[in-house]
């Protein structure tokens, strides 16, 4: 799908089609096909590994300069159900005309700019409008880092009362989008370092120009990323820890099972035992009392219940 956008002095976010194709547009590329990405890279004259850097889910975020475009690949976080999270590869190409994001998929992070957000960012002031899209990514990750905390609280209250597969595997989806969304965030973070670096570089002045507004978003988004990260690190800690907790309530209750198995079968045993002894084909005390069976039940309970009193005693119930 291929979106091109630009911001009006006053008024809508216009749309605008290749045709009319104007400076300071905003081209929005989804889940392109070939002809839709050999077509952009002929108008706008970018890189055509530029265009297709984003189309590989498994792409670490890095930065790329060339003559007349810089491209910022950073991983951009996306949730995929009620406890999966994931990240995807968002490439941002700025040229001296035109800014151009390249996903795979819808974002949350693109799809927050729109008509109805249309006063709060310009498509023509494409440096300010980068570090924007790099504003919102962070702050995605803090709120999904926050849903993952209330789920996480959620599930561990489930688990005290009833540890079923279902909620145990729910916390290892939960781990699982802590681990990329810590993956992504170190990758991110040496993208944003390479970003303060490029504001001196005088080759790129005119494809990323900054001004003391950007300068304080970038280091805005600086902050939030590296927030991020030690919310990261400290709920990832802190699951793996709760895992740990769980396995081990899980072990030690499995141990008591089979602790109170092994004493029932002590105690079972015994009456088997005694009862043998009596059913020999010998002389045997009692053969010719006509009670001699409940003697011998007598003898069998009163040894059971001694045994049972001694496992009792012994914690072994």
């Amino acid at each position: 799908m291929l979106q091109i956008f630009k911001s009006a002095e006053s008024g809508p976010l216009q749309e605008l089609s290749l045709k009319t194709l104007e400076k300071g547009a905003w081209i929005n590329i989804t889940d392109p096909t070939p002809y839709e990405l050999k077509v952009v890279a002929s108008l706008t004259e970018v890189e055509p590994d530029f265009l297709r850097s984003a189309l590989d889910d498994e792409e670490r975020s890095h930065t790329d300069v060339e003559d007349d475009s810089v491209m910022i690949l950073t991983n951009v976080p996306v949730c995929r159900g009620q406890d999966s999270y994931d990240t995807l590869p968002l490439a941002i190409i700025l040229t001296r005309e035109y800014i151009i994001t390249v996903c795979l998929e819808e974002t949350p992070v693109v799809m927050e700019f729109n008509e109805r957000t249309a006063k709060l960012f310009r498509t023509y002031k494409k440096t300010r409008f980068l570090f924007q899209l790099l504003y919102k990514s962070a702050t995605l990750y803090l709120r999904y880092l926050r849903q993952i905390s209330h789920l996480s609280d959620e599930i561990e209250v489930q688990l005290r009362h009833d540890m079923s597969n279902k909620d145990i595997l729910r916390l290892l989806e939960l781990q699982k989008g802590l681990t990329y969304f810590n993956a992504a965030l170190r990758s991110n973070g040496a993208v944003l370092d390479k970003l303060l670096r490029l504001r001196s570089n005088t080759s790129v002045a005119p494809i990323l120009k900054m001004y003391e507004e950007d300068e304080d978003l970038l280091e805005d988004v600086i902050i939030e990323n590296k927030q991020a990260r030690e919310m990261v690190e400290m709920y990832s800690k802190i699951l793996a820890r709760l895992a740990d907790t769980f396995s081990s309530i899980i072990s030690n209750n499995q141990n008591l099972v089979m602790k109170f198995l092994a004493a029932m079968t002590i105690i079972l045993a015994i009456p088997t035992v005694v009862s043998s002894f009596f059913g020999m084909n010998v002389p045997v005390p009692f053969e010719q009392d006509s009670s001699g069976f409940l003697y011998v039940m007598a003898i069998a309970f009163a040894i059971s219940i001694t045994s049972a009193v001694v496992l009792w005693r012994r914690n072994l119930f």
